[in-house]
């Protein structure tokens, strides 16, 4: 890719650049809202509060560019220009919401939970979470889909050993990443080099020394939280015996309720897009749903139907709005009655109130900004990893997307980076050491508003355990400062 920013986003010749402290008070004022969205609204910060914080943010930003002599049709030029980029992700979101109301109506997700529950021990449950995920996401290729099908259930299982979903959904997002980020498959896998001007496979080798240590730190962590749960206590037993046996009472059981599983992940290996996958696993679920779970579907229809109208009508409304299952069990009634593309709703709000603010403040001149202030501070070559990583964590809080936390940095970053004799794998790996690992632990980004929705949690706590996500970029610091496998431009990968 080349350097030079597009010609698309040049400012007005009569515009004069941001000063630093025009970059940094639309950022401060973020900063401030989104702290009082969390002390006011507590958990309920990301369904609204925060959206609202993002967009009186950006007006401030606007107000500023306005001043320097930016144009409105340029500003809300980038703004649809910034939300655009965010379509796909929505229509992978809509999607994913579907497929999680018909595979909880096929009874697909029910059948993971009632079979994990049989074979998976609580000592070492967290840790099977992980490695589960991370051998799906790496045949894949894709940290959502894992934790949309295999993570949902995982879910459904903790709250069965009456463990923590927070640490369960940071086993999953770990293990998901972890599994993505080595996949040739991966998106952001192919991005990276592709914007750094290294080799795929040279690329993927170069990340094992920061992404093998990090995992097993992660799962010897895992282990020790899993070893601190008794497994013999008596009322968690009580609880996996009730909700095994609503599961089986309420649905279905059978393997072949894994197909629609097992066809997703083929899809995906087989490199078929995102959208259309998840799409087509949800109409399988739907079809599913038709075959094997009749007596459920006609307990929720309206009495005085007929058997036809009832398939019909749940089946439809398990896409767009999901199921509601009456259990007589307040709990399980939870964890089972969710799903819809109207689920998604709220989070592709927060995606878009975000991109809006990162495109205005990169039309402005305001990010470019601070990368120029950075690259006058980075005199040794572990300061210029630290501050492109800095970069990569700045970019996904502040544009909230993970694409864009690997491609504007690469591009400011990669000439700096030859200049200085570094190979391409260098800038590769630290894009993906921190643009892609920390996208999930920001809650407005597209990962981690993604990942609080798939995965139905109900607090951000999850973030604390995302041992992986979290210990892989200081790994990488670590390596920076050392000179530990920071290869040269006359070196063999």
């Amino acid at each position: 890719m080349s350097n030079q920013v597009p010609q698309e986003n040049q400012s007005p010749i009569d515009s004069k650049e941001p000063t630093m402290l025009d970059s940094v008070i639309p950022l401060i004022a973020l900063v401030i809202m989104l702290t009082a969205s969390v002390s006011y609204f507590a958990d309920n910060s990301s369904f609204g509060p925060n959206q609202i914080a993002l967009l009186l943010s950006m007006g401030i930003a606007i107000l500023i560019g306005l001043k320097n002599g930016h144009q409105w049709g340029e500003i809300e030029e980038a703004i649809v220009k910034g939300i655009s980029i965010s379509l796909g992700a929505i229509l992978i979101l809509l999607t994913v919401g579907a497929l999680i109301g018909t595979w909880l109506l096929s009874g697909t997700v029910p059948t993971m939970i009632y079979y994990g529950l049989q074979i998976i021990d609580p000592s070492w449950f967290y840790a099977a979470c992980c490695l589960v995920c991370g051998i799906v996401a790496m045949s894949i290729g894709s940290s959502w889909t894992t934790a949309a099908t295999v993570g949902v259930a995982f879910i459904g299982i903790s709250n069965g050993f009456e463990m923590s979903t927070a640490v369960t959904a940071g086993a999953v997002i770990s293990g998901a990443y972890f599994g993505d980020k080595l996949s040739p498959l991966s998106e952001t896998t192919n991005l990276a080099p592709a914007v750094a001007g290294s080799e795929l496979f040279d690329h993927i080798r170069y990340m094992l020394w920061t992404t093998i240590p990090s995992i097993v730190i992660a799962l010897i962590l895992f282990l020790i939280i899993g070893f601190n749960h008794s497994s013999g206590n008596v009322e968690s037993t009580d609880a996996i015996q009730k909700l095994t046996s609503t599961l089986d009472q309420t649905y279905n059981i059978s393997v072949y309720n894994l197909i629609p599983l097992l066809i997703l992940l083929v899809l995906a290996f087989k490199k078929m897009p995102a959208f259309p996958a998840v799409a087509i696993g949800a109409i399988i679920g739907a079809i599913w749903s038709g075959i094997f779970q009749q007596e459920l579907i006609l307990s929720m229809a309206e009495k005085g139907i007929s058997n036809s109208t009832a398939y019909i009508t749940i089946i439809w409304t398990a896409f767009f709005d999901g199921i509601v299952v009456n259990t007589g069990n307040g709990e399980i009634d939870k964890l089972l009655s969710r799903g819809g593309m109207s689920s998604m709703l709220n989070t592709i709000w927060l995606v878009m109130c975000a991109l809006s603010f990162g495109a205005v403040l990169e039309r402005l001149g305001m990010l470019a900004k601070f990368v120029e202030t950075i690259l006058k501070t980075a005199k040794s070559v572990g300061s210029l990893i630290t501050s492109t990583m800095a970069t990569c964590i700045g970019t996904n809080l502040i544009t909230a997307d993970q694409y864009m936390a690997i491609v504007m940095p690469g591009r400011m970053f990669k000439e700096e980076y030859h200049r200085r004799g570094l190979h391409p794998t260098v800038l590769s790996r630290t894009l993906e050491d921190s643009g892609t690992i920390t996208s999930p632990l920001i809650p407005w980004n597209t990962c981690g508003a993604f990942m609080f929705g798939a995965l139905a949690l109900t607090s951000y706590d999850y973030i604390f355990y995302c041992f992986f996500n979290l210990i892989n970029p200081v790994i990488a610091v670590i390596y920076a400062y050392t000179g530990f496998k920071i290869k040269k431009l006359d070196e063999s990968v």
